[in-house]
């Protein structure tokens, strides 16, 4: 099919450019809000599941977690950058350029999945026995690592095809390609850990093994929802070349989400050198934490989600009101959401807790930490979102070097002070003293964004159908 009749069969103008906002804003981000919240729960519950174990596996499944967010961040980052350069040309109208989006995309996805793999073949032993000589917790990190990695077609597929059904506003698919994902990661963890059910006893393996399947079948999904159910997209996967200019235009975007994403491996990676200067429970107690926080985290990720999309349509429409009244209605969301999750944290931070380890030594030193990390949730939460408007309008160098101030110039070398320092209890304030330091970059960087970008848009396009 030519693009000139492409473009003919293409329907009236996209919800995004003329629903109204609070509505739209809604309905775009709530069935992903909803399925990262059981995502969120399945997260939890792979820790629960793991911690009944021994403290050992809980360390080794927490020591894992830098290279589990990495995969996060090729796979994120690039699907952010796929996500703006094609909700742009949707909103532009330019089809054509669209669906090569689209299927270039799937082709990076593909890239960076034999890149992990090969690294988890043949260098996830020496990843855990670099940082501690403990041989349980080497070779439960080894075998849980190594299955992650070696399988990950399924979270790279899942991730890149999930963001493509969210920039043409086919969000409640991708609730249910999550939530199925994470519903067969819930059922399948104690069975495989535990080998119920006529099933081998894989221990930390069977947490990993779960969580790839869970991936792999969500992928599945999200790809027939694409084939079958996208209409604004032709994925023509015969006689596919990859196109330099397109990859180009999503990494524009991607590489300095990519890397924003990763300073988080890096931050992990450093803060655990840093909590072993105290023990090896200090690390499972930062683990359980980013267990628990991605509960408070992941429906803002949602809104982020269903956000940028509306944000880069209405950027390549050129309607500045819709794109204003996002921004402030997505703040206010995600400002709540995270005032609820920091309540949680200071009234209950014993009970969440020991839904992981009832040891002594996991309580002391997780209720203070609990309690004084959750301090930076509400700064957080203004940060997140702003942060992800410079990614819908092209800006992705802004979100990363507010990122990197955050997670490696703050974070790292305050939590190191107070540790040489103070001790344990302080390094937790790191947190809090990065996010109020970083909200306040990403004002400054918002208002600069405003009269670059938007301010002398005009806007005389209706505001609802």
């Amino acid at each position: 099919m030519t693009e000139e009749k492409i473009q003919k069969t293409q329907p009236q103008e996209n919800k995004m450019g003329v629903m109204p906002v609070n509505k739209l804003l809604i309905s775009m981000s709530l069935p992903i809000m909803i399925s990262m919240l059981v995502q969120a729960m399945y997260n939890i519950v792979d820790s629960v599941f793991v911690g009944r174990l021994s403290e050992a596996a809980l360390t080794a499944v927490s020591m894992a977690f830098p290279i589990q967010s990495l995969m996060i961040a090729f796979g994120t980052g690039t699907a952010v950058g796929i996500n703006a350069y094609l909700s742009r040309n949707l909103g532009e109208r330019n089809f054509a350029q669209a669906d090569a989006a689209a299927i270039n995309g799937i082709f990076l996805a593909f890239l960076s999945y034999i890149a992990f793999a090969v690294f988890g073949l043949f260098g996830s032993r020496f990843f855990f026995a670099s940082q501690i000589q403990d041989e349980v917790i080497v070779r439960y990190g080894t075998d849980y690592l190594t299955i992650c990695t070696m399988v990950s077609i399924g979270l790279f597929m899942q991730m890149t095809l999930e963001r493509i059904l969210q920039s043409t506003g086919k969000t409640i698919y991708t609730m249910i390609t999550q939530g199925t994902g994470a519903i067969i990661n819930i059922i399948f963890d104690p069975i495989m850990i535990f080998g119920l059910f006529g099933f081998p006893r894989m221990e930390v393996a069977g947490a990993a093994a779960a969580t790839v399947l869970g991936q792999c079948v969500a992928a599945v999904m999200a790809l027939i929802f694409n084939l079958k159910k996208n209409d604004e997209l032709h994925f023509r996967f015969r006689k596919f070349r990859p196109s330099g200019y397109i990859i180009r235009q999503i990494y524009k975007v991607g590489i300095p989400s990519i890397i924003m994403q990763a300073v988080v491996s890096l931050m992990t990676l450093l803060m655990n050198g840093i909590l072993l200067m105290f023990s090896s429970t200090a690390v499972s107690v930062f683990g359980v934490y980013f267990k628990l926080q991605s509960f408070v985290f992941m429906p803002v990720f949602g809104l982020n989600n269903g956000m940028i999309p509306i944000v880069a349509y209405n950027f390549g429409a050129r309607k500045k009101k819709r794109i204003i009244d996002t921004i402030k209605l997505s703040v206010v969301i995600a400002v709540g959401i995270m005032a609820v999750g920091f309540a949680v944290f200071q009234i209950f931070p014993e009970a969440l807790i020991r839904m992981f380890n009832n040891s002594p030594d996991m309580i002391s030193m997780g209720v203070p930490a609990l309690r004084r990390i959750s301090l930076c949730f509400v700064f957080a939460g203004a940060a997140i979102v702003i942060s992800s408007v410079f990614q819908a309008l092209g800006n992705g160098f802004y979100s990363l070097l507010i990122s990197l101030i955050r997670q490696i110039f703050v974070i790292v070398p305050v939590a190191y002070l107070f540790a040489v320092s103070i001790g344990l209890d302080a390094v937790w304030f790191a947190f809090p003293i990065a996010e109020i330091v970083s909200a306040a970059l990403c004002v400054v960087l918002l208002i600069r964004t405003y009269r670059k970008q938007l301010k002398n848009i005009p806007d005389s396009a209706p505001e609802s159908v």
